[in-house]
């Protein structure tokens, strides 16, 4: 079932074209990866889809229900983990459905506990490490009562070993719970790991360039990315990317 609908979407800023006729689906339940070239469009789809810019033509909707314009529809989580100094790790948790009305303190704390951070839940945030902070911010975005969740590059300024590591909370997180992602990444090998489906930014203005279905099953284990096939799939993706 599609939740997510982009259909002939354009978007111009006075005299520079930046997303030129983009159409794009995402299904409940799946994970959908953007990569494309630097400068492509990828933050200025997001903005679209989460109410913050409005495009010049054609159709967002979600579950059917055209929402160009319209805030609140979308949880999302930017690159950094923008959680609230002054509030606990389990009180910035629970924001999302603060603002909706309807708090639920005890999944949070379950949810936090189950990500490895119930001693920390009446922590502030300043006591967490990067990789803590991004399982805060992921929670919280997964606690939100909307049906999608839209990641801007999460894991991008974090080093390498806490990156593999937040890799696989996530995948792990994602096939507890099966939320609905799109998720915006550099990264092909990330996309391909973490995704059901990778979408090709072509450059400036950007279209869909390719539409390219990971063939892995899932659960997927973290030396899938040494694997024969899954390079083979990087080079190809690559070539795409890049021609």
């Amino acid at each position: 079932m599609t939740l997510l609908s982009l259909q002939q979407i354009r978007k111009s800023f006075g005299q520079n074209n930046v997303i030129n006729d983009l159409s794009l689906t995402v299904k409940k339940g799946e994970f959908v990866s953007i990569i494309g070239p630097s400068g492509s469009g990828k933050s200025t789809i997001f903005n679209m889809i989460g109410g913050l810019l409005t495009p010049d033509d054609g159709i967002i909707s979600m579950n059917g229900q055209k929402i160009n314009g319209k805030r609140g529809s979308i949880s999302y989580m930017p690159q950094s983990p923008s959680l609230l100094p002054w509030r606990t790790i389990l009180d910035n948790v629970v924001l999302g459905q603060e603002l909706q009305g309807n708090v639920d303190k005890e999944k949070a704390a379950e949810m936090l506990t189950k990500a490895g951070l119930g001693t920390y839940i009446h922590s502030l945030p300043h006591e967490l490490s990067g990789g803590m902070k991004q399982r805060t911010a992921f929670i919280r975005a997964l606690l939100s009562p909307q049906p999608i969740i839209l990641l801007d590059e999460p894991f991008s300024a974090l080093d390498e070993l806490t990156r593999a590591e937040m890799q696989r909370w996530l995948i792990d997180i994602w096939e507890q719970h099966q939320p609905t992602i799109l998720f915006v990444t550099h990264n092909i090998e990330e996309a391909l790991y973490l995704s059901d489906k990778i979408v090709i930014l072509s450059n400036r203005p950007a279209s869909i360039k390719g539409s390219y279905h990971v063939p892995f099953p899932r659960p997927r284990q973290g030396d899938i990315m040494l694997d024969s096939d899954f390079l083979q799939c990087k080079k190809d993706i690559y070539r795409a990317l890049t021609e």
